[in-house]
């Protein structure tokens, strides 16, 4: 008897949060609408809409139009009714943002802040942090907490940010990091957090590969709206994967990382450290850059073929980089395509839908998702 009645509860949340979430896709949408899209009962759909009513959750927005019959009620999520912030901290920067329920990013901004070890850093981060969030207006009871970013590994066992060469972290506990902001702290892996906020709102359910081309390289693996931490939270690691045997010095201290060879800053070094200067000078036909550039896609297509022929589905181009291909796409597949046994067009490769702050904007999704698994 007990059983059952778990049981019943555990259905009755399950359609709930099914109803939400197709809610928080739809600009508006009826209780038939609902009940159709997810083949639940019309005396099902109805309660659970009346109850996320009562809890503020949702809204009457009028009625749609009818086609016969009475009019339906147009009902919306309240995508402000909590939010969350994300925060990617990287060497020389920190990228601050603030979405909503809905994912919609409210309010972003990335500035020059060198990393630094210490709880002195944290604690001037956790200073700015509140200062954007009451430019934004928007009120501290609604914020959910923080999603924060590190190129590192975050061992979520060991409750630590480890192997971070990029920062220079051996092992720094999540408490003392949480310990300095005034909210609730979600740590995750720069690339996972960009493969997340990619992969949240992909209405495709095949898996994927996010290969975030920074000033570091990572990568990871999304797959049935997870992300594929791996044993000991390394999956994806591809920056520090062997292109070339003894090349260039990689700054782990190895040799011949695809890191060394795809960084972000191995193009925008060769300007004004800007990656828009880069492309511009590109544009312009600066052979000096057309040629760093036919260097970088010719081991950008090595990568992208090994991690395919390993993985078996598509490779989606983000970070820095990736948010400038859209341009140079068709090249980089028709490399790829030439390097690939199976003689494929390269069309598993395509360019980030997230052009900015795709890592902050994942972290912030992780608190988003936290949330919503609760309605």
């Amino acid at each position: 008897m007990e059983k059952t009645k778990i049981t019943n509860m555990e259905v009755k949340k399950k359609n709930r949060n099914h109803i939400y979430r197709y809610i928080c896709k739809c600009e508006t949408v009826s209780n038939p609408d609902i009940s159709y899209a997810l083949k639940l009962s019309l005396p099902t759909v109805t309660q659970n809409t009346k109850e996320l009513l009562e809890l503020g959750l949702i809204r009457e927005t009028g009625e749609l139009q009818s086609t016969g019959g009475r009019r339906a009620k147009a009902l919306a999520a309240v995508a402000d009714y909590r939010l969350a912030a994300g925060l990617d901290i990287t060497q020389n920067h920190i990228s601050m943002l603030l979405a909503n329920l809905k994912g919609q990013i409210l309010k972003y901004e990335r500035r020059a802040y060198s990393y630094r070890l210490g709880q002195d850093y944290f604690w001037e981060v956790s200073q700015k942090l509140e200062a954007f969030i009451a430019e934004s207006g928007a009120e501290r009871e609604r914020i959910l907490g923080i999603g924060i970013s590190f190129p590192g590994i975050v061992d979520l066992k060991k409750g630590e940010i480890t192997n971070s060469h990029a920062l220079d972290i051996t092992a720094l506990p999540f408490e003392d990091v949480s310990g300095c902001f005034g909210y609730p702290c979600y740590f995750l892996n720069d690339a996972n957090a960009g493969a997340y906020a990619e992969g949240i709102h992909f209405q495709e359910k095949e898996p994927f590969f996010y290969l975030s081309l920074s000033n570091t390289v990572g990568g990871a693996l999304y797959q049935d709206g997870h992300l594929m931490q791996g044993k000991d939270f390394r999956c994806g690691e591809v920056g520090h994967m062997t292109v070339v045997p003894d090349g260039l010095p990689c700054y782990c201290k190895k040799a011949g990382c695809l890191d060394a060879y795809c960084s972000a800053k191995r193009l925008s070094d060769l300007t004004d450290k800007k990656l828009e200067s880069f492309f511009a000078g590109l544009e312009k036909g600066d052979k000096e850059l057309a040629n760093a550039w036919e260097e970088y896609k010719k081991y950008l297509s090595i990568a992208i073929n090994n991690i395919h022929m390993v993985l078996d589905c598509d490779i989606v181009l983000g970070g820095y980089v990736g948010s400038c291909l859209g341009p140079y796409i068709e090249e980089i597949q028709r490399m790829v395509s030439e390097r690939n046994t199976f003689s494929e067009d390269g069309s598993f490769v395509r360019s980030c839908n997230h052009k900015v702050g795709a890592a902050a904007l994942g972290a912030a999704l992780q608190i988003i998702e936290l949330f919503i698994e609760q309605v």
